[in-house]
């Protein structure tokens, strides 16, 4: 990659990408997943099977299945990118309608800046303690502050310049996190008991055991689904003949190899309920994570904190600020940044030193997560009925200031996917059942555990088609395919004019 390619700022905002420039390739876009979330940031996710107080082999179970389960859900999001040349937020404008597109806009939004959020704090806290330990100099809400500034305002300008800067920092991510995280299998190893029973003796047959296995699944699931809505950031850039089974199985590798964060957070989490007990009751993974670590591992640990606090917060700031962008179209992707960049650091300082957020953000992505995955699932049924056909000029109608085109449906709303998100993501919110952490209404329907993923994934696998079925879509969005499996209309489309 050229040094003017990372100096000179991107230009583009969610406009498709012009040809010339989409030679990103499919290797490059497993490296940002796998980059993005490479880091102690996934490691804290890690931790929180055993923070329910699972054994370390139960916790692994519920980890790696969640883990599978949600790349499954994820890799076909990768698809929309190459074939529309913008992001998967104004992708939906297909679906949900070129005005309706602002529920995945809103939703990755709040998703990105709680991760950018969780990046800051873990890897801010990991620096602060790192140093104290190294160097003696006293922990303090300044020298924490000093740190989550540092990380923020370093992601903040590797946004600002765009993909090809961000490109190349999880490039350095990938090269350096993994072998960090490898060194510190080693280092924890003389103290790791893969025996560890789990805090709360939970196991098959005992009261509590499903649902904090279902819930620490569901927290793993969160993190691939997190990719949802910003997987078109990246494949964007990809060739619009980019082989379709390439890019589903670069997502699903990029985000299996975040099984090493997720297993190292797994094992430091065990040893610290052990020999720190204090900080996992006080739900203070990295601190404890400090409390335990080997003096030979501090240096890795440190380098390990600048580097993931690089990739998971330029990976979720800058589909942020692309998202923005596209919901106030008066904003160039730059300024967006700027804005919801600055916004997301104001959130960051709130949230930790006035009001204790460091928690309940975590269970606010999961949440997040359950409401995504509906719209993910709408998303991907479109795809399949459409036959991956979609007319780029028309999904930027409500960008330009425009109505009218294939997507504008009702006043730039598609009743049907609407009609299918509300309802599923809903009842999938009222079943969730995170011990400890959110209860829905209907969380204790099944003795405790948690149904949110099944009703996010069926409900709207029902719902949808049956919307198509009962009030078919225009022919014309179908392409000259027509459509697969459902009817259609002959319903004009309105031509495109100013607003």
């Amino acid at each position: 990659m050229a040094r003017d390619e990372l100096t000179t700022v991107e230009p583009y905002g969610v406009e498709p990408i012009p040809l010339a420039h989409r030679d990103a390739s499919v290797f490059d876009f497993m490296r940002l997943q796998w980059g993005g979330a490479n880091t102690l940031a996934t490691a804290v996710l890690g931790s929180f099977p055993i923070l329910f107080g699972l054994s370390f082999w139960h916790a692994l179970a519920a980890t790696v299945l969640g883990v599978a389960l949600g790349a499954l859900i994820l890799s076909p999001m990768a698809l929309f990118g190459p074939v529309t040349g913008t992001n998967n937020a104004v992708s939906s404008g297909a679906h949900f309608g070129v005005v309706g597109r602002v529920v995945g806009s809103f939703l990755s939004l709040l998703t990105a800046v709680a991760f950018f959020s969780i990046s800051v704090w873990s890897s801010g806290d990991a620096l602060v303690g790192t140093l104290h330990r190294l160097t003696g100099v006293a922990e303090s809400p300044a020298l924490q502050a000093g740190a989550y500034a540092l990380f923020a305002a370093a992601v903040l300008v590797v946004c600002l310049y765009g993909f090809r800067f961000m490109l190349w920092v999880n490039k350095v991510a990938v090269l350096a996190a993994t072998p960090l995280f490898l060194a510190g299998f080693v280092a924890f190893a003389p103290d790791f008991d893969p025996a560890y029973a789990g805090g709360a003796a939970l196991a098959p047959g005992v009261p509590g055991f499903w649902a904090a296995f279902t819930g620490s699944a569901l927290i793993a699931l969160s993190n691939p689904v997190s990719f949802g809505a910003f997987l078109g950031d990246w494949s964007r850039y990809l060739p619009p003949r980019t082989p379709r089974h390439r890019l589903v199985l670069a997502t699903l590798g990029g985000q299996l190899l975040t099984l090493v964060p997720f297993v190292f957070g797994l094992m430091t989490a065990s040893i610290v309920a052990v020999k720190s007990p204090d900080h996992l009751a006080q739900a203070n993974y990295t601190g404890g994570l400090l409390a335990i670590t080997p003096a030979g591992y501090f240096v890795p640990l440190l380098l390990l904190a600048l580097v993931g606090g690089m990739s998971t917060g330029t990976t979720s700031l800058y589909g942020t600020g692309l998202d923005f962008s596209s919901v106030f179209p008066r904003l160039s992707r730059p300024r967006a940044t700027l804005l919801v960049g600055l916004l997301a650091i104001a959130l960051i300082f709130i949230g930790r030193f006035v009001f204790d957020l460091v928690g309940a953000i975590t269970t606010f992505v999961t949440l997040i997560i359950v409401m995504t995955t509906p719209w993910m699932v709408i998303m991907l049924i479109g795809f399949l009925t459409r036959r991956g056909h979609y007319q780029a000029d028309d999904l930027q109608v409500f960008t330009r200031r425009q109505k009218g085109g294939a997507y504008w449906f009702h006043g730039g709303w598609n009743l049907r996917g609407m009609a299918a998100w509300l309802p599923s993501a809903a009842i999938a919110l009222a079943t969730v059942n995170i011990p400890g952490q959110f209860v829905g209404w209907a969380g204790e329907w099944a003795g405790g555990i948690d149904l949110s993923l099944p009703v996010a994934l069926l409900l709207p696998a029902l719902i949808y088609p049956a919307l198509l079925w009962a009030w078919p879509e225009p022919r014309a969005v179908y392409g000259p395919a027509g459509p697969r499996g459902v009817p259609c209309s002959a319903a004009p489309i309105a031509p495109i004019e100013a607003e």
